[in-house]
């Protein structure tokens, strides 16, 4: 399928049929009828079918699919629902590209450098880029919760004594630091410990850059070959993406319906207009300052960041994101290093949430917070928020911890996971959108970007 990047006319056409749908669909308060509304929707919803045919363009077909699986969701909610093992074999195909992708890629990135000192320094350069992004993502979740106030004047229900949330429980220091080192590589790809594999990744390179050749020339050979056999292995799998996107929208909209934006709508616009500031008073400053591309850096970040959008999983448009950010201009050794680091210490979307959805707490539960407090709540965020990636839902388990340790009920918790699965699209698509800048940044930092060489013509 041949990839088309000029896109924004059909993405402006989507928005305008959608548009229409929205409007068809509002004509059921002039009893037309439900059959003739959907009529209606499914004919739109063919426009845009021809007009996805006639670009044969994957980010077409994926976005395509996001459109017509809420449609199908909502029509046909009861086959939706089961729809979701077709999303999770696309997870299970994408999960087994992580681990080979990510070793291939660092021990030919690090081994392969002539100047072992350049890794460090993309180390700390990266360790510094995230705790700035992510201590400015708090505090603007923070004040976004405070202005839009979306948990003050809520009624809670009962509390039901028999309802639990499945969640490991949260973790000291110790334990945060003890879960990047791995004790058994097997056992940590099995369970798809990005961080992990990335820091036995790291360890394995130097080893190699140590060793004489013949030997060390004939393993990079062979992780290069991995790598450009994973790349391809992508392609194949991608091909399978939009069946597996529109399937998840599916499901989630005929497992929730739209009306799960009703109670709770307040909060989840309060995170995407929170999301939304802090692309354009955050990410677009950077990627001015370090002169991006910013056509070609949309171009390169869509197709991934839907990816994630629709998925809810970071991991299932990490290979595409390594692939798109190369050919964008960012050297290999970066971008294999800093986004798989970026998985585990630059969660933007993810801390934004988290201190917007702790304020919540306390204004569903009735708890007034002084300034002060929620600024030290902020300072324990800065912190419990690194290196948690591999974690079961990781944001949950922070979450829980935080409202526990201020001494707030985990009773309005039970609200946000109502539309938790719409919310987390939001922050894992911020997430992936935020690591692949940070690739971008270090690159320039390091002085080895081509996205501004004209003979680069990726993503035009």
């Amino acid at each position: 399928m041949e990839t088309n990047h000029r896109h924004p006319i059909f993405i402006y056409g989507i928005i305008v049929i959608a548009a229409l749908i929205a409007t068809i669909s509002a004509l059921d308060i002039f009893s037309i009828g439900l059959v003739m509304t959907a009529l209606f929707r499914w004919i739109a919803i063919s426009g845009i079918g021809y007009l996805v045919w006639k670009r044969k363009s994957l980010t077409s077909w994926i976005l395509f699919s996001m459109v017509i699986g809420a449609e199908f969701g909502y029509d046909f909610p009861v086959v939706a629902t089961e729809l979701n093992v077709v999303s999770k074999i696309f997870l299970k195909l994408i999960k087994t590209i992580i681990a080979p992708l990510i070793f291939g890629t660092l021990v030919v990135g690090i081994a392969g450098h002539p100047n072992l000192k350049q890794v460090g320094r993309m180390g700390w350069k990266s360790i510094l880029y995230f705790e700035l992004a992510t201590t400015v993502a708090l505090f603007i979740g923070l004040l976004a919760i405070n202005i839009s106030k979306a948990g003050v004047g809520i009624v809670m229900p009962p509390h039901d004594d028999t309802k639990t949330l499945d969640i490991p429980p949260p973790t000291g220091w110790q334990e945060t630091v003890l879960h990047i080192f791995p004790e058994n590589i097997a056992k940590s790809i099995a369970d798809g410990q990005v961080l992990q594999i990335v820091v036995f990744s790291i360890f394995f390179a130097l080893g190699l850059a140590m060793v004489k050749e013949p030997h060390k020339q004939t393993m990079l050979k062979f992780c290069e070959s991995l790598t450009e056999v994973m790349f391809k292995f992508t392609n194949v799998v991608m091909y399978f993406a939009p069946f597996a996107v529109g399937c998840a929208i599916a499901y989630t909209v005929g497992h929730m319906g739209f009306g799960i934006l009703g109670n709770l709508f307040q909060l989840l616009a309060t995170l995407y207009v929170a999301l939304f500031s802090f692309i354009v008073l955050v990410f677009l400053p950077v990627a001015l300052l370090i002169k991006l591309p910013l056509k070609k850096f949309f171009n390169a970040v869509l197709e991934p960041a839907t990816i994630a959008f629709s998925t809810t999983s970071s991991e299932a448009a990490l290979p595409k994101a390594l692939e798109n950010m190369e050919r964008f201009g960012v050297p290999r050794k970066v971008v294999a290093f800093v986004l798989p680091a970026g998985y585990s210490f630059n969660l933007d979307g993810s801390t934004l949430y988290l201190a917007l959805a702790t304020i919540f707490v306390a204004q569903a539960a009735g708890i007034h917070l002084p300034v002060g407090q929620q600024i030290i709540i902020v300072l324990t965020l800065m912190l419990t928020t690194k290196g948690i990636a591999g974690v079961p839902r990781a944001s949950l388990v922070i979450l829980m911890a935080t409202a526990t340790s201020f001494g707030l009920p985990i009773e309005p918790i039970f609200l946000i996971l109502g539309i938790d699965a719409l919310m987390d699209m939001g922050r894992t698509s911020v997430n992936l959108i935020g690591n692949c800048l940070a690739s971008a940044v270090i690159a320039k930092w390091e002085g080895e970007e081509t996205y501004n060489d004209p003979a680069n013509r990726e993503f035009l």
